[in-house]
Protein backbone atom coordinates (compact mmCIF):
# COMPACT_ATOMS: atom_id res chain seq x y z
CA UNK A 1 0.00 0.00 0.00
CA UNK A 2 1.11 3.48 -0.68
CA UNK A 3 2.56 5.28 2.51
CA UNK A 4 1.20 8.28 0.94
CA UNK A 5 -2.39 7.34 -0.07
CA UNK A 6 -5.23 8.61 1.62
CA UNK A 7 -6.57 5.24 3.27
CA UNK A 8 -3.01 4.66 4.63
CA UNK A 9 -2.94 8.13 6.65
CA UNK A 10 -6.83 7.21 7.57
CA UNK A 11 -5.91 3.58 8.94
CA UNK A 12 -2.48 4.81 10.85
CA UNK A 13 -4.18 8.10 12.46
CA UNK A 14 -7.59 5.68 12.99
CA UNK A 15 -5.09 3.25 15.02
CA UNK A 16 -3.40 5.61 17.37
CA UNK A 17 -5.97 5.30 20.03
CA UNK A 18 -6.02 1.37 19.87
CA UNK A 19 -2.06 1.42 19.22
CA UNK A 20 -1.33 3.55 22.02
CA UNK A 21 -3.58 1.92 24.58
CA UNK A 22 -2.37 -1.54 23.43
CA UNK A 23 1.21 0.49 24.49
CA UNK A 24 0.23 0.97 27.78
CA UNK A 25 -0.76 -1.85 28.46
CA UNK A 26 3.06 -3.46 27.91
CA UNK A 27 5.34 -0.58 29.49
CA UNK A 28 2.87 1.29 31.71
CA UNK A 29 4.75 4.77 31.73
CA UNK A 30 3.17 7.29 29.26
CA UNK A 31 6.36 8.72 28.27
CA UNK A 32 7.73 5.54 27.29
CA UNK A 33 4.40 4.85 25.61
CA UNK A 34 4.40 8.10 24.07
CA UNK A 35 8.21 7.54 22.58
CA UNK A 36 7.45 3.92 21.33
CA UNK A 37 4.07 5.10 19.61
CA UNK A 38 6.70 7.43 17.46
CA UNK A 39 8.73 4.51 16.79
CA UNK A 40 6.13 2.48 15.70
CA UNK A 41 4.37 4.70 13.47
CA UNK A 42 7.81 5.73 11.89
CA UNK A 43 8.00 1.88 11.08
CA UNK A 44 4.74 1.66 9.91
CA UNK A 45 4.86 3.91 7.42
CA UNK A 46 8.56 2.71 6.34
CA UNK A 47 6.84 -0.50 5.94
CA UNK A 48 3.78 0.84 4.54
CA UNK A 49 4.30 -1.58 1.40
CA UNK A 50 4.31 -4.43 3.49
CA UNK A 51 0.53 -3.64 4.83
CA UNK A 52 -2.00 -6.18 2.78
CA UNK A 53 -4.87 -3.80 2.08
CA UNK A 54 -8.22 -5.35 3.55
CA UNK A 55 -6.37 -7.18 6.68
CA UNK A 56 -6.38 -6.16 10.17
CA UNK A 57 -4.49 -2.65 10.10
CA UNK A 58 -4.83 -2.77 13.88
CA UNK A 59 -3.44 -6.06 14.73
CA UNK A 60 -0.78 -4.96 12.41
CA UNK A 61 0.01 -2.01 13.78
CA UNK A 62 -0.09 -3.54 17.51
CA UNK A 63 2.06 -6.33 16.34
CA UNK A 64 5.12 -3.62 15.14
CA UNK A 65 4.29 -1.84 18.56
CA UNK A 66 4.56 -5.11 20.47
CA UNK A 67 8.28 -5.20 18.73
CA UNK A 68 9.14 -2.44 19.69
CA UNK A 69 8.41 -2.62 23.60
CA UNK A 70 10.23 -5.56 23.55
CA UNK A 71 13.31 -3.64 21.87
CA UNK A 72 12.86 -0.58 24.10
CA UNK A 73 12.49 -3.07 27.49
CA UNK A 74 16.16 -4.24 26.36
CA UNK A 75 17.39 -1.12 26.30
CA UNK A 76 16.01 -0.05 29.54
CA UNK A 77 16.58 -3.25 31.47
CA UNK A 78 19.26 -2.28 33.82
CA UNK A 79 17.71 0.85 34.62
CA UNK A 80 14.44 -0.12 35.99
CA UNK A 81 12.55 -3.22 37.25
CA UNK A 82 10.91 -4.72 34.17
CA UNK A 83 8.74 -7.53 33.64
CA UNK A 84 10.08 -10.94 31.98
CA UNK A 85 9.32 -11.58 28.57
CA UNK A 86 6.99 -14.55 29.32
CA UNK A 87 4.77 -11.85 31.29
CA UNK A 88 5.24 -9.29 28.62
CA UNK A 89 3.82 -11.89 25.91
CA UNK A 90 1.15 -13.20 27.54
CA UNK A 91 -0.24 -9.21 28.19
CA UNK A 92 0.21 -8.64 24.59
CA UNK A 93 -1.97 -11.65 23.78
CA UNK A 94 -4.55 -10.61 26.25
CA UNK A 95 -4.34 -7.47 25.15
CA UNK A 96 -5.07 -8.52 21.37
CA UNK A 97 -7.85 -10.78 22.70
CA UNK A 98 -9.29 -7.62 24.42
CA UNK A 99 -9.03 -5.51 20.86
CA UNK A 100 -10.41 -7.85 19.11
CA UNK A 101 -13.37 -8.56 21.67
CA UNK A 102 -14.19 -4.43 22.08
CA UNK A 103 -13.94 -4.27 17.93
CA UNK A 104 -16.96 -7.06 17.83
CA UNK A 105 -18.63 -5.33 20.17
CA UNK A 106 -18.52 -2.29 18.97
CA UNK A 107 -19.68 -3.81 15.84
CA UNK A 108 -22.52 -5.50 17.31
CA UNK A 109 -23.75 -2.37 18.50
CA UNK A 110 -23.90 -1.05 15.21
CA UNK A 111 -25.51 -3.49 13.76
CA UNK A 112 -27.86 -3.36 16.88
CA UNK A 113 -28.45 0.54 17.13
CA UNK A 114 -29.61 0.01 12.83
CA UNK A 115 -32.25 -2.58 14.57
CA UNK A 116 -34.10 -0.11 16.72
CA UNK A 117 -36.94 1.90 15.71
CA UNK A 118 -36.49 4.94 13.91
CA UNK A 119 -38.03 6.59 16.91
CA UNK A 120 -35.62 4.92 19.61
CA UNK A 121 -32.48 5.31 17.40
CA UNK A 122 -33.53 9.15 17.48
CA UNK A 123 -33.65 9.06 21.00
CA UNK A 124 -30.49 7.20 21.45
CA UNK A 125 -28.36 9.68 18.97
CA UNK A 126 -30.04 13.09 20.67
CA UNK A 127 -29.17 11.09 24.15
CA UNK A 128 -25.38 10.84 23.44
CA UNK A 129 -24.64 14.35 21.59
CA UNK A 130 -22.09 16.19 23.04
CA UNK A 131 -23.98 18.54 26.25
CA UNK A 132 -27.26 16.51 25.90
CA UNK A 133 -29.04 15.22 28.79
CA UNK A 134 -32.70 13.86 29.64
CA UNK A 135 -34.02 16.84 31.18
CA UNK A 136 -33.34 18.54 27.68
CA UNK A 137 -35.14 15.69 25.59
CA UNK A 138 -37.56 15.60 28.09
CA UNK A 139 -38.28 19.68 28.05
CA UNK A 140 -38.39 19.24 24.25
CA UNK A 141 -40.31 16.74 23.79
CA UNK A 142 -43.07 17.63 26.38
CA UNK A 143 -42.49 14.64 28.37
CA UNK A 144 -41.31 14.01 31.85
CA UNK A 145 -37.38 13.49 32.58
CA UNK A 146 -38.58 9.84 33.90
CA UNK A 147 -40.54 8.94 31.37
CA UNK A 148 -37.61 9.64 29.26
CA UNK A 149 -35.51 7.64 31.14
CA UNK A 150 -37.78 4.70 31.57
CA UNK A 151 -37.55 5.03 27.57
CA UNK A 152 -33.48 5.11 27.38
CA UNK A 153 -33.42 2.41 29.96
CA UNK A 154 -35.91 -0.10 27.55
CA UNK A 155 -33.65 0.58 24.54
CA UNK A 156 -30.05 0.50 26.38
CA UNK A 157 -31.33 -3.04 27.62
CA UNK A 158 -32.27 -4.14 24.44
CA UNK A 159 -29.44 -2.97 22.78
CA UNK A 160 -27.07 -5.24 25.28
CA UNK A 161 -29.75 -7.88 25.05
CA UNK A 162 -28.94 -7.75 21.07
CA UNK A 163 -25.19 -7.44 21.69
CA UNK A 164 -25.10 -10.32 23.49
CA UNK A 165 -26.88 -12.62 20.98
CA UNK A 166 -24.38 -10.97 18.31
CA UNK A 167 -21.51 -11.97 19.92
CA UNK A 168 -22.39 -15.27 21.43
CA UNK A 169 -22.96 -16.15 17.35
CA UNK A 170 -19.56 -15.45 17.01
CA UNK A 171 -18.53 -17.35 19.15
CA UNK A 172 -19.78 -20.38 18.18
CA UNK A 173 -18.45 -20.16 14.96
Amino acid sequence: MDRDSEEFIELITGAQTAVYAYIMSLCQDHTQAGDILQETNITLWRKAENYEAGTNFKAWACKTAYYHVLNHRRKFKREQLVFDEDLIDYLAERQEQRAEESDARVDALRGCIKKLSEKNRLLIERRYRPGASVQAIASDDGKTEGAVSQALFRIRTTLQKCIETQISKLETV
